[in-house]
């Protein structure tokens, strides 16, 4: 009985931290996702002047078909969003936006900042319109 509940209070302590280190290790995955992405948005918009058009959630821009990586565009990513390209949307010329997310508003301002200035009303990576967006250019 004695070692049940040992066990028991060792599980009790143990199961927080394997969901902190779960939540970082989300958290980095999106954040690495997000700056690949955006690397490939930025070297296409340098080698043609412009940014490509739209596309729907989670359908990758015809132009960069081949230039990202389209099973990890597609997929739900690590905080239960799609990625969306935005290309002259609610004010931002360009910008990578997430939709759909599932993810809590406290592990999206961890992320803002990984990213940023932990303001999602402010700075790069911010709430615009319900989509969480990576601005690339206003």
């Amino acid at each position: 009985m004695i070692v049940v509940v040992i066990i028991g209070l060792l599980a009790v302590l143990a199961i927080p931290s394997i969901q902190r280190v779960q939540r970082r290790s989300q958290n980095t995955r999106f954040v690495s996702d997000l700056r690949t992405f955006s690397q490939a948005f930025e070297t296409y918009a340098m080698e043609n002047g412009t940014w490509p058009p739209n596309a729907g959630s989670g359908v990758v821009p015809a132009p960069l078909v081949g230039g990202i990586n389209a099973t990890a565009w597609s997929a739900i990513n690590t905080l239960g969003g799609r990625w969306n390209w935005d290309f002259n949307r609610n004010g931002i010329m360009a910008g990578i936006a997430v939709t759909n997310i599932t993810a809590t508003a406290s592990q999206l301002l961890d992320v803002d900042f990984m990213i940023d200035d932990g303001n999602l009303s402010t700075g790069r990576l911010r709430n615009v319109s319900g989509r969480y967006t990576l601005v690339l250019e206003e």
